[in-house]
């Protein structure tokens, strides 16, 4: 269970970044960029910084260039922000969870598209053997009847 100051350090910190970045930061690489979320270690020394970027693999990765670039910055702001004694280290990282989501309704597709195929071989189609191949209550009783 995470500390509820560190946890509120974190939201705090994921509005500051991203403000900054929205106003300040004026690093052409930088494309459209959302913070996810922020993680902080229990000491608040160090901040995992968590964002998406739209766009290509390449704009993803001139993103990447200048969040690295604009870090010091982004780090003395939320210092002076926060009033904090000692500001964390600011590490980002891409958020994979848009990939990962992706992937999973490709599954999901994969496995329906499946099923309606076995669903579309089952019509029509009749058992092996009996319908019903267990024995029944009835059937015994019939049977001990004939004997």
């Amino acid at each position: 269970m995470t500390n509820p100051r560190v946890a509120k350090l974190a939201d705090q910190i994921k509005v500051v970044v991203a403000g900054t970045l929205e106003r300040r930061v004026k690093d052409p690489r930088l494309g459209f960029v959302t913070i996810t979320d922020v993680r902080l270690t229990g000491d608040s020394r160090e901040a995992t910084l968590f964002y998406t970027a739209m766009g290509s693999e390449a704009e993803q990765a001139s993103t990447a260039a200048a969040l690295e670039s604009a870090k010091g910055m982004l780090r003395s702001t939320v210092g002076k922000r926060l009033g904090l004694r000692y500001a964390p280290t600011l590490t980002f990282v891409r958020d994979a969870t848009a990939e990962t989501a992706k992937s999973i309704e490709d599954l999901l597709a994969r496995a329906a598209a499946s099923d309606a195929q076995v669903a579309a071989q089952a019509v029509g189609a009749s058992h092996a053997g009996d319908a019903d191949p267990y024995r029944h209550r009835e059937d015994e009783e019939s049977e001990d009847t004939e004997s």
